[in-house]
């Protein structure tokens, strides 16, 4: 809801006053907290953290008397009223610099999400957010990362802090340094924060908070989520980004209760995780969001043997790869045929009108799209890994491989030891990647069968590409087309660069082409080279990873935007290919 100001010079300061005090707020928070020893006095810490607290209600009743329909304020801020009955019964039970924190962390949130929406829905293109949102989440990482109390004995270079930050908020999973060992638990909080923002995007969560607190979505806001989004629709925006937030925490939470009992079953957790649940967390939260990031050093190698690795982690990375417009749709199907078998068992001479939805042409292509691509991955390492002299593989490890390989980076096996023509499959699975409007990377399940039926349709000489006896728009033909020889440009230019700047480390070409094919498409299998790569390579990486993750398509959404589209059409005139 947008509300009308009577003085817009003052609002615009009280704006400026809102992100001075935020800035301030967090920064004593990290010199509080971040630290060993406290850098600033408590006296001090008590005297901003109270400034802030009174700012913040005086900001509030200055827009009250602003605002030009005290309804409207009312009816867009009603959670304040909240926050104040939570400070005062925190302070009445537990103190006041409690409350005051509590009540400070709440405002917080919320202008963040307040911003990060309304950002999205400035007019510009939502792809320049998406974007900005991604970079200052990095930029944010990095700093909390090189905090002393987030690493463990060892300091740690800005580099090597912005390559953590950027693989956590890219969901990669490739590491220069060990997560289990080489940060601490809060360091571990903070790689498992930027997972999670990064794997459904802090702009979604910001809408997610910004409706929990009650605030509608304007059309503008709407039409922003739905191109981020890539819906179809803008009436239900808030109903899908509502489902996201709900689908995501109770998977993430049911993998998190099935894995438990896994670590018991195999042997002792390592000394460096102290909590069995929070290391549950992280790798059920590290799994669905497709990132590959592990407390052990060795990852899922030890537990290869575990029931709990198939039947609870690739379902995981399966879910999160999958999309969730369709997973959303597939609930809606679900829930359609439910009803109708309810009220047929129930009401059987009652009528019965239909609002069943249909299974999207988009939910047949990436359903059998993953099946074949997880099977041909399972045949094609049980084929060529025992049959190279390179060392055997059985089906289950060839089966998570093939799982995983399509963004997730978990590995059960060495990926070292394999032979390279396996090296090979497993490029070829991370180049495909996952499917649209999920956590995953790579071109995409659906751009692979656009292109594939593109071609076939021109051997059939038939005018329009068709699957599942439905037409393809050109448009979309010309999309994926695009985003193909992208992601081909970006894997050989990064392949191309890191020659050059690991040219003094005895590194195979093979090796560095999978590094560069697992950071384009976020999956975090490595040859074992990571952590020797060169400054310079350490950004070829960071700067891959990002390029993958947002896509090489949202880039030149961006780097086009003012260009304004021809009104005019040249002659057509036929030329020889091939």
């Amino acid at each position: 809801m947008n509300i009308l100001y009577r003085n817009r010079t003052l609002e615009r300061l009280l704006i400026a006053v809102n992100a001075m005090v935020t800035v301030v707020v967090i920064a004593t928070a990290l010199a509080q907290f971040g630290f060993y020893e406290h850098i600033l006095s408590d006296a001090l810490v008590y005297a901003i953290l109270i400034s802030a607290t009174l700012l913040f209600i005086a900001e509030k009743i200055i827009r009250f008397f602003n605002a030009r329909s005290k309804k409207d304020f009312l009816k867009a801020f009603w959670f304040e009223f909240g926050f104040i009955a939570v400070f005062l019964s925190l302070w009445y039970s537990s103190g006041l610099l409690l409350a005051i924190s509590i009540y400070l962390l709440l405002q917080i949130i919320a202008k963040v999400c307040r911003t990060v929406v309304n950002l999205a829905a400035s007019g510009k293109s939502p792809a320049i957010t998406f974007i900005g949102s991604f970079v200052i989440l990095i930029l944010i990482g990095t700093v909390f990362l090189m905090l002393p109390k987030c690493r463990t004995a060892q300091p740690i270079s800005l580099v090597d802090a912005m390559f953590t930050a950027t693989s956590a908020t890219c969901v990669t999973g490739l590491i220069v340094k060990d997560t289990g060992t080489d940060f601490s638990t809060a360091g571990q909080t903070v790689i498992l924060c930027l997972i999670q923002l990064g794997g459904l995007g802090i702009v979604i969560f910001g809408a997610v908070f910004a409706l929990f607190f009650g605030q509608a979505l304007n059309v503008r806001q709407a039409a922003a989520m739905q191109d981020l989004l890539s819906t179809q629709t803008v009436s239900k925006i808030a109903n899908i980004i509502g489902f996201i937030f709900i689908t995501t925490i109770t998977i993430e939470a049911v993998g998190a209760v099935s894995l438990y009992h896994m670590w018991d079953a195999n042997s002792p957790l390592p000394a460096h995780i102290s909590n069995q649940w929070f290391c549950t967390i992280f790798h059920s939260i590290s799994a669905f969001c497709n990132a590959g990031f592990s407390l052990f050093s060795s990852s899922f190698i030890k537990y290869s043997s575990d029931w709990r690795i198939y039947s609870v982690v690739c379902p995981l990375i399966i879910l999160g790869g999958l999309g969730f417009g369709v997973l959303h749709n597939l609930t809606t199907v679900f829930a359609g045929k439910t009803r109708y078998f309810f009220h047929k068992a129930f009401w059987p001479n009652k009528p019965y009108l239909s609002t069943n939805a249909r299974i999207h042409l988009q939910t047949k292509i990436v359903l059998t799209v993953t099946v074949i691509l997880i099977t041909a991955g399972l045949v094609g390492m049980l084929i060529i890994q025992n049959n190279t002299g390179s060392g055997h593989i059985g089906f289950a490890n060839a089966l998570f491989q093939s799982v995983t390989a399509r963004t997730a980076g978990f590995n059960t096996i060495n990926i070292n030891a394999l032979s390279v023509p396996a090296k090979m499959i497993l490029m070829m699975l991370m180049f495909v990647g996952a499917s649209p409007g999920s956590t995953g990377g790579g071109i995409k399940t659906v751009t692979l069968v656009v292109i594939i039926m593109a071609v076939y349709s021109t051997i059939r000489k038939r005018a329009e590409v068709e699957i599942f006896k439905r037409c393809i728009p050109l448009v979309i033909v010309g999309k994926a087309l695009t985003v193909v020889l992208l992601f081909i440009i970006v894997l050989f230019t990064a392949t191309f660069l890191l020659t050059i700047t690991e040219r003094h480390n005895d590194f195979e070409t093979s090796s560095i082409m999978f590094e560069a094919g697992s950071a384009l498409g976020t999956v975090g299998l490595s040859c074992g080279i990571t952590p020797s790569l060169t400054t310079a390579g350490k950004i070829i990486i960071i700067i891959t990873m990002l390029i993958g993750r947002l896509g090489p398509l949202t880039l030149l959404a961006v780097l086009t935007f003012n260009i304004k589209p021809a009104r005019y059409n040249y002659p057509t005139e036929s030329i020889v290919v091939g």
